[in-house]
């Protein structure tokens, strides 16, 4: 099955791919540039728009096109594309870091429209336990609104939603951990629980990076450093995988007209990229299955 090229984009840390159905476009993020992304699949026609701080993470606003919820660096941020090529932003909430050089990471809607997001410390070698998974919902009150979930985590990811919602994923990307788990989730409250390994990744090619999950309630996760794309069944059990040109695909999500195309964005690291010379782009595959509508985020 072969992987299309959607654009060389040349992103440092592709991330956070969104399908707008409205617009019939894929958005995305690269991290260290503070860009926000969007390309029209049927023309090429491409935009980008700079912000402020890193931009991590993204949700389109329920009722407001070209508003979106975002994950930067000292918190959550309601942004908006200007005609001059910037974002416009407005915070949300802070965040109190466990300690400097640390930023948002994954993050995605609930099917109620929450907000979750994790945070890590930018530099990975370090192997500090300082990430958190907060939660954003917005229809409490202020002090109420941003509520840390979890704790005690290296890199955050793969948080992903069964498609009745009932079930929560979250993955630890770190070479040390490398786990996906599944939760029962309380669809009223917003709340998880009764944690369980979904996954250990550490035998199977790949670390578990950014997910996404298919109309038949199966879990696709990025196998970042094996250029792979997992498909796992509601059990646990690999169904498939598909490659991707780049050693570093980072996080996947479904659109197109009839949500049956996978998209793809990816890393470009540094040094010799001879052998992958396409890495940092945004690519597209045919999964034979459809995909689900992302939940836009309600504040």
């Amino acid at each position: 099955m072969q992987a299309e090229l959607i654009l060389d984009a040349r992103c440092a840390t592709g991330e956070s791919p969104v399908w707008s159905a409205q617009e019939q476009a894929l958005y995305w993020v690269d991290i260290p540039a503070r860009q926000l992304h969007r390309i029209d699949p049927s023309t090429g026609a491409h935009k980008i728009w700079t912000g402020d701080e890193m931009l991590a993470c993204i949700a389109p606003r329920a009722g407001h096109p070209g508003q979106w919820i975002a994950g930067m660096e000292s918190g959550l941020f309601a942004i908006a594309t200007r005609d001059d090529g910037t974002l416009a932003t407005t915070r949300l909430a802070h965040v109190a870091h466990e300690q400097s050089g640390m930023r948002f990471n994954d993050g995605r809607c609930d099917r109620q429209g929450r907000f979750w997001a994790g945070t890590m410390l930018m530099d990975m070698a370090a192997a500090r336990e300082v990430g958190r998974v907060y939660r954003y919902q917005s229809d409490v009150n202020a002090e109420a609104a941003l509520r840390v979930h979890f704790e005690h985590m290296i890199v955050p990811n793969g948080m992903a939603f069964s498609p009745d919602g009932r079930t929560m994923y979250l993955s630890d990307s770190h070479p040390n951990v490398q786990a996906i788990w599944a939760f029962d989730y309380d669809t009223q409250t917003g709340t998880p629980h009764n944690r369980r390994l979904f996954v250990d990744m550490k035998p199977l090619p790949g670390r578990p990076d950014g997910a996404a999950v298919d109309a038949d309630g199966c879990y696709w996760i990025c196998g970042n450093d094996a250029g792979l794309v997992h498909r796992f069944t509601p059990e646990g059990k690999l169904d498939r995988s598909l490659a991707v040109p780049v050693k570093k695909p980072a996080m996947c999500a479904f659109g197109g007209s009839a949500l049956d195309t996978l998209f793809v964005t990816s890393i470009r690291p540094g040094g010799d990229l001879s052998d992958q010379p396409l890495a940092g782009g945004v690519f597209a595959l045919n999964p034979g299955v459809k995909g689900l509508p992302e939940p836009d985020c309600r504040f």
